[in-house]
């Protein structure tokens, strides 16, 4: 499976005759071609083009004196299998900017419902623009309100707008974005978990908690947030109305006993983050006024609605004050 997009960083010698050469043709040959000037100007100093396949692929390739940053979603020509990777952040700022706007002016065309939410366009572009994650990511936002059940499109787009706006997660854009997914095929129930992530994140930066994500661990389990020196576990039941478990409440006890045997059998420490937003506002209010106990101690069960209104109980002694971030019930 591919995953997000990276430059790749060339210390070699590039002119307009060995783009043509080692890039051009060799994609020509394989996908069609064609080679043009970008869409926004590239970075003083430097000449740039871009490369589109006819099956939809993408590419683009900036070169100065001092090497070239090729950035793509299409197969990777020879003359460039060798070399380093780079995310956007490790990339020169100037090369960064410029690809990434370029991307922006290719999803304006594209997506324009997509990028007016500025700030989830801009920090999703690692995967809206990824070879297998493209449409699949865009179809995600797109017809499933980015996992809100019973929201629109904006209101489920702006929910997390919002959010990204306080760049609380931008220094871990590419691990973040990434869990979202790279896959060619649609998968809205393992997207929707992934949102789960999101939501937690958010929880824990309302409550003012710095967070670090995705943390490996010696037990050979990567849990999702480590807050000070404690492991967070998020887990996301699937809509109630879209699995044999029957009921909310069987729903919400069956995905945590699923957790508990795997990530949290090895971290019983950990504290689980339970985000039943995919929940509608009946099944939530089951959960709501039963509070049902769960295998996994500690724990917080809660839901977000687009407006920002956050709903949620404990189980156990949750050693984290939350209560900058949700209202208790």
């Amino acid at each position: 499976m591919a995953g997000p997009i990276r430059f790749r960083r060339s210390n070699e010698a590039w002119d307009e005759s060995r783009v043509r050469r080692g890039l051009y043709a060799p994609l020509d040959r394989q996908f069609g071609a064609t080679l043009s000037e970008p869409r926004v100007d590239p970075p003083s100093g430097y000449a740039a083009r871009r490369l589109e396949m006819d099956n939809g692929d993408l590419a683009l390739f900036a070169w100065d004196d001092q090497g070239a940053y090729w950035l793509g979603n299409t197969e990777t020509p020879e003359t460039l299998w060798r070399t380093d990777k780079k995310t956007f952040d490790e990339a020169p700022f100037a090369v960064s900017r410029w690809a990434q706007r370029e991307l922006l002016a290719d999803l304006d065309r594209e997506a324009p419902w997509l990028t007016a939410f500025r700030y989830l366009a801009w920090f999703f572009l690692p995967v809206l623009f990824s070879k297998d994650g493209r449409e699949t990511t865009r179809s995600f936002f797109r017809d499933d309100a980015a996992g809100f059940p019973d929201a629109s499109r904006e209101e489920g787009l702006d929910f997390y707008d919002r959010f990204l706006r306080t760049g609380v997660l931008e220094p871990s854009r590419y691990t973040m974005a990434s869990k979202l997914g790279t896959s060619e095929y649609h998968d809205f129930d393992r997207m929707r978990a992934t949102m789960g992530e999101f939501d937690a994140a958010k929880l824990l930066a309302d409550a003012d908690h710095a967070f670090v994500p995705e943390v490996e661990y010696d037990s050979g389990h990567a849990l999702d947030f480590v807050v000070d020196d404690l492991p967070v576990e998020v887990t996301r039941p699937a809509a109630p109305r879209n699995r044999r478990a029957g009921t909310p409440v069987a729903a919400l006890r069956g995905t945590v006993e699923s957790k508990t045997r795997d990530q949290l059998a090895a971290h019983g420490d950990a504290l689980l983050l339970v985000d039943c937003t995919s929940f509608r506002d009946d099944e939530w209010a089951d959960v709501r006024a039963e509070h049902p106990s769960l295998a996994h101690d500690p724990a917080v069960v809660f839901r977000y609605r687009p407006s920002g209104r956050c709903e949620g109980y404990r189980h156990g002694g949750v050693p984290l004050d939350l209560g900058g971030g949700l209202a208790w019930v």
